[in-house]
């Protein structure tokens, strides 16, 4: 209640509400998120079972009793973009399409069901690397210590790990329980060593006047934020300094966590100078789990005495007077049921997969939703506690997480579900009246439309204009940047120097990234500095997206090796304008255009072909942009080079259309 002195008091309709609740046997009922996850049973349906997809059924219910209904499925040549970019990360090649639709001579006319091209996109490399991006900005992964210098270490190998583990469909509590404490599981070997890295991402400094105490105290503490963050979607970061305000997780609480990873060799790490790459010792050589021929480093955990860890009174580390704790769990989730008390790592992970936990199951499939739907089920993904939104599908959310827990922790399983569903499958187009009723569609009567995420664009012009280089693993690719981008890093000063040759070309999740200054066309789009948990990004809507887009050295290679693509194609045959036109429009949008967008498209070449006619030194500038070189056969050919040029500014401005980088 309010204390006597703030001058609020209850008025007397809020004290008969009172009264009667309490007459009415004062019933209460705790928080969604923390009460026991139990399945909950199936709507009954006019289909027998196993004719609809569950997620159907608890959508459409929710639907009538607001006398809704579901909007029409999209088109397939949508739902196949839809479904590439959703869970690869790029737009269907031309190839594809043509196989899955029945035009490829391999497959004899037989067009490819939904169901036949989710399973070979779920099979594919390109399913680890997307949903790696999704993993690595919640662990909060870089390539750069963060702090003071923000000198390189040596993570890469952690990342190549992620990659493989998802590709491979490693169960959730096997992938989290190797990447706190792999080190602790003898039986997992050097994956173990690679895996447990996971601790070792948080930002550290290597200034050289750092205070150890303090810096471990805000180690510790980093690392309670970001394990309750990723697995249990609550902010018990908030009980560093007092008892929480609104969850139920105590300072105390907090400490104990942070006990958990007490025994982490953690004072190895204060050796590294200002060097870069910097020491952060313990580190092993390994050998990439993605690529064999990639020797690297990897800074692992390894397990030693444990620090003493007390309570730090208002989260001052120079104050001692707290109490001793010893490892423990937040007691508001489930209790601990082992047979001695818990000691480490090891016994956190067995505790957070304990079937009576109610958070982690519930945590992933509504994350997992949210890649797929544009917002959770419940809509703050970083807080599922009380500050956060109420789900809107609550039954839903539980049958999905318990679905999780009892397929085996599978992935696969949960994103298969979702993407076959004819709710995933709906068109994103959304009439007045839909707009009007839920304009944020929390209810799910359409489909989304999402920008693109950041790596995904740069992903998808590589990979239309044929230059993408699928190449896996290994050290981190540095795509062009400004030149003195980085002249305000110090300790030590650093000259950027781009990738060469195919690592230029490399898919995102591969880009070096730098904590302080993160490549300016991916914090453009959005991307996470990755200093702290990222549990969604948001998405702007800005005119520097679009000056990225036209001027960054990446997009107008892309746009001339895709041109130079359809020119060439055509060179032996007398192709117009607008079989030129409509083969640029289906490589990057894998769609016919329309009367209207042909002939703009037409017009912006023309307009260009004719300056350049006018200017050939402006044309040879722009034709020699970036490391991709011309084949000579058009450099040697006037007319050649002057149609290249001027179609490659057209398919710069094919390259920025907001559908091509829109999910729909």
């Amino acid at each position: 209640m309010p204390p006597p002195d703030s001058g609020k008091e209850l008025d007397q309709e809020e004290k008969e509400l009172i009264a009667r609740w309490i007459e009415q046997g004062a019933s209460y009922q705790g928080h969604w998120s923390f009460s026991t996850l139990t399945r909950p049973a199936i709507p009954a349906t006019e289909e027998s079972e196993g004719e609809r997809n569950t997620i159907d059924v608890f959508v459409d219910q929710a639907l009538q009793g607001k006398g809704w209904t579901r909007s029409r499925a999209a088109h397939r040549a949508t739902i196949l973009r839809r479904l590439t970019l959703d869970l690869t990360g790029l737009p269907p090649t031309p190839e594809q399409l043509s196989r899955w639709n029945g035009n490829a001579p391999e497959v004899h006319g037989q067009e490819f069901s939904l169901e036949q091209v989710v399973d070979e996109l779920l099979a594919s490399p390109a399913y680890g690397e997307r949903m790696a991006v999704w993993w690595l900005d919640l662990v909060r992964y870089a390539d750069t210590v963060g702090y003071h210098g923000d000198q390189e270490h040596h993570a890469a190998a952690y990342r190549d790990w992620v990659i493989q583990a998802l590709k491979d469909n490693v169960p959730f509590d096997r992938f989290s329980s190797l990447q706190l404490a792999g080190d602790l599981i003898t039986e997992s070997g050097e994956i173990g060593q690679i895996a447990s890295a996971y601790n070792r991402l948080l930002q550290t400094s290597h200034e050289g006047g750092v205070q150890v105490k303090e810096y471990l105290a805000k180690y510790s503490a980093d690392r309670v934020r970001n394990f309750s963050q990723v697995w249990l979607g609550v902010t018990i970061g908030c009980a560093e300094c007092h008892d929480h305000k609104f969850d139920p997780f105590s300072q105390k609480e907090f400490y104990q966590l942070a006990a958990c990873f007490a025994d982490i060799d953690e004072l190895q790490t204060f050796k590294g100078g200002d060097s870069s790459p910097t020491k952060r010792f313990p580190e092993i050589e390994v050998v990439s789990p993605l690529n064999r021929q990639a020797k690297m480093r990897v800074m692992v955990s390894k397990s030693v005495v444990p620090r003493v860890i007390r309570v730090l009174p208002r989260g001052n580390w120079m104050d001692e007077t707290g109490e001793i704790v010893s490892p423990n769990f937040p007691s508001a989730l489930h209790r601990w049921s082992g047979e001695i008390a818990p000691r480490n790592r090891l016994d956190l992970a067995t505790w957070l997969f304990d079937r009576s936990n109610p958070l982690t199951a519930r945590v992933v499939v509504n994350r997992l939703w949210a890649l797929f739907f544009g917002r959770g089920l419940a809509g703050t993904l970083e807080d599922h506690g009380s500050q956060g939104e109420l789900p809107t599908h609550p039954e839903l959310l539980d049958w999905l997480a318990c679905e999780f827990i009892d397929s085996g922790w599978d992935i696969k399983h949960i994103v298969r579900l979702m993407v076959l569903s004819a709710t995933y499958q709906q068109t994103s187009e959304a009439n007045e009246l839909l707009l009007l009723r839920d304009p944020e569609n929390r209810w799910l009567a359409r489909q989304g439309a999402l920008r693109i995420p950041a790596e995904f664009i740069r992903d998808a012009a590589l990979q239309a204009s044929s230059l993408l280089s699928h190449r896996q693993g290994g050290p981190p690719s540095r795509p062009y940047q400004p030149t003195g981008y980085y002249s305000h890093l110090n300790f030590p000063l650093r000259d950027y120097v781009a990738s060469v040759g195919e690592e230029q070309y490399r898919r995102g999740v591969y880009v070096h990234w730098q904590r302080q200054f993160l490549h300016p066309m991916l914090r453009s789009f959005d991307a996470p500095s990755r200093e702290e948990c990222t549990a969604q990004r948001v998405t702007s809507n800005t005119p520097s997206q679009m000056l990225v887009l036209m001027n960054d050295p990446t997009f107008i290679e892309c746009a001339r090796s895709l041109t130079w693509n359809v020119l060439e194609d055509h060179l032996q045959e007398t192709a117009d304008q607008n079989q030129i036109a409509s083969d640029l429009w289906m490589r990057v949008l894998g769609r016919q255009p329309t009367e209207e967008e042909l002939a703009l498209l037409l017009e912006i070449a023309q307009s260009q072909m004719d300056y350049y006619q006018k200017h050939p030194d402006k044309g040879a500038e722009f034709l020699s942009i970036g490391q991709w070189g011309v084949p000579q056969h058009f450099l040697d050919d006037s007319k050649l080079k002057v149609k290249l040029a001027g179609w490659s500014f057209a398919t710069r401005a094919l390259l920025m259309l907001n559908e091509t980088i829109t999910r729909y």
